[in-house]
């Protein structure tokens, strides 16, 4: 598809680097090096590369001329995923994780971190800008009126809000579903949505049915969404909200739904954006990546260039290959097609450079994040904490949380937290946990979450069980990430009944989907005790959160079985 030269030229990380954009070629960019890499190392190499591997990486199909492109997709979830590709549940890498070990949830629709995850979920114009989001925040008192309403109770608030006088413009109503979805309270914003939709207080505008249409789908499944597509008026049901139920399927990792829709916007002639394309990549380097070079060849047919997602993807599905010459490649066409990566991106080659034993350049792209001023380059400063965490440098994760000084923001004190507490320092991530908390009075739920996080990997069972108490007698949020650590902690100590409880009592009571990784981790400690019953019923709780297209979850399910039988010969040999 982008020429990609086959030499390993050095990475351009700097804007006056950009070499000059290159025309459309023959897709390479995915599907030349997984086989060498499957050959170089053989069964028995002790490398932990290798080691870590329960079975070979996946071959991708090599690129050696034009693709074939069929009409539509054929079913294969799961088929071709390695093990722990399959627990990097998000589009690229997390930063606070190893890349052998991500496990971020894949509840979003897609990465936070880019302009192309987000589904259009407001009228932008509706909305002012960011810098003055803070001063809107603390001055609207329609926003203040939601978030204060009971659960359940926010048509009847709007009702007594009405009859009493008051107002709200169409600018402060969007304002104030932006700032509840921040917050991940989509019930409270679809209901919000509904009482706008019945009262028809605006003209809505296909955006804003499709940011109806994806809270249906957030609260009530994709079935509802669709059923709800239907009532939408025909002269709104175009590509944004189609693809806003494409978004939604990959989030679910439901890949027969997401190849009908996508063949549906196909059917109705409906233009087919880089979005959608990114989706479907998304959802295929969760469950099938051999398919990423056939959505490439399709994009390159429909002359739609790769964006800077697309290449978050590409950067991060060669690096969980540990082809670290291939991911150069990638990021070389990027900036030959005149995109510059981000600070996360960056961040995500880094974390592949730390990985996979390449520490020289990692530490070179760290200097580059940081710039000859760091102080004039303050964003980079909650992904450098990690990264010089990973490589062991705790000189420079003490350097750049100084220079963070009085004016700390919450995201650079939780990078830090988790820095610090990844180095073995659990005293110094305690200590800025408490400075931001007499700073900010009520710390949010993320800030306790980077502690307990702390906790459950030093295995600091009582810490984090205090932790979490403290967390909910203040009324903090108890989120998906919440449960992770929860359960981490829990059968790190040995109480996995305990943890499975904790996990099933909370996310009943919060209305939550468990992580992945919370049901991998229960699942993983069942089998290893051969403890069929509960293995069965994890896997059908998989199952049943949609998570059915990874093969981890059978090969645990199988370990179960696999390691009852040896306890039961060993009984009988007694």
């Amino acid at each position: 598809m982008w020429a990609l030269r086959r030499a390993g030229n050095p990475l351009r990380f700097r804007a006056q680097q950009v070499v000059s954009a290159r025309s459309f070629a023959n897709l390479d960019v995915l599907g030349a090096d997984a086989k060498s890499i499957e050959e170089h190392h053989g069964k028995d190499c002790q490398k932990p590369c290798c080691r870590r591997q329960s079975k070979p990486v996946v071959q991708l199909p090599h690129s050696s001329g034009q693709f074939v492109l069929s009409r539509t997709f054929s079913s294969q979830a799961g088929a071709n995923s390695g093990d722990k590709e399959d627990e990097l549940e998000d589009g690229f890498s997390d930063l606070e994780v190893p890349p052998e070990t991500g496990n971020k949830d894949a509840s979003s629709t897609s990465e936070d971190s880019s302009d192309e995850d987000a589904i259009d979920e407001i009228d932008l114009s509706d909305v002012k800008p960011e810098k003055e989001h803070m001063k809107r925040f603390q001055q609207s008192a329609f926003l203040q009126l939601m978030l204060d309403a009971p659960k359940n109770e926010v048509a009847k608030t709007l009702e007594k809000w009405t009859t009493d006088g008051n107002t709200a413009d169409r600018s402060e109503v969007f304002f104030t579903l932006l700032n509840l979805r921040r917050r991940k309270w989509y019930r409270k914003a679809l209901e919000l949505m509904d009482w706008i939709e019945e009262a028809k207080l605006y003209e809505l505008e296909e955006r804003h049915y499709a940011s109806r249409l994806d809270l249906v789908a957030k609260v009530s499944g994709l079935h509802s969404a669709e059923q709800y597509i239907e009532k939408i008026p025909s002269s709104h049901r175009g590509e944004i909200v189609y693809r806003t139920l494409l978004a939604n399927c990959v989030a679910e990792a439901n890949v027969r739904k997401a190849e009908q829709i996508f063949n549906k916007i196909k059917d109705l002639g409906l233009p087919i954006t880089i979005f959608t394309y990114n989706q479907l990549l998304l959802l295929y380097k969760r469950v099938d990546k051999k398919k990423i070079a056939d959505v490439l060849a399709m994009m390159e047919n429909d002359n739609l260039k790769p964006s800077l997602f697309t290449y978050k993807l590409l950067v991060d599905t060669k690096g969980a290959f540990k082809d670290i010459e291939g991911m150069e490649k990638v990021v070389e066409s990027m900036w030959g097609e005149g995109i510059k990566p981000d600070y996360m991106l960056q961040a995500t080659i880094a974390r592949h450079y730390i990985f996979n034993g390449h520490h020289e350049k990692a530490e070179a792209l760290l200097e580059s994040m940081e710039g000859d001023n760091i102080k004039e380059n303050r964003n980079a400063c909650k992904v450098l904490l990690p990264l010089y965490a990973f490589l062991g440098k705790k000189d420079e994760v003490e350097r750049i949380w100084e220079m963070c000084g009085d004016n700390t923001r919450a995201d650079e004190a939780i990078s830090a937290i988790e820095a610090f507490g990844r180095l073995g320092d659990t005293d110094k991530a305690e200590k800025i946990f408490e400075d931001m908390s007499k700073k900010w009075k009520r710390p949010g739920s993320k800030i306790y979450n980077a502690l307990l996080r702390v906790y459950a990997n030093k295995n600091l069972f009582d810490k984090g069980k205090e932790l979490a108490k403290q967390m909910r007698e203040n009324g903090a949020r108890m989120g998906i990430p919440t449960l992770d650590a929860l359960v981490k902690l829990y059968i790190d100590a040995g109480e996995v009944e305990k943890g499975d409880n904790i996990l099933h009592k909370l996310s009943h009571e919060y209305k939550l989907r468990p992580q992945f990784n919370s049901y991998r981790m229960l699942l993983e400690a069942y089998s290893k005790k051969g403890d069929i019953h509960n293995s069965e019923k994890i896997f059908n709780k998989l199952r049943q959160a949609g998570y059915s297209g990874r093969i981890t979850q059978y090969q645990l399910l199988l370990q179960a079985y696999y390691m009852q039988n040896a306890l039961l010969m060993d009984l009988e040999r007694e």
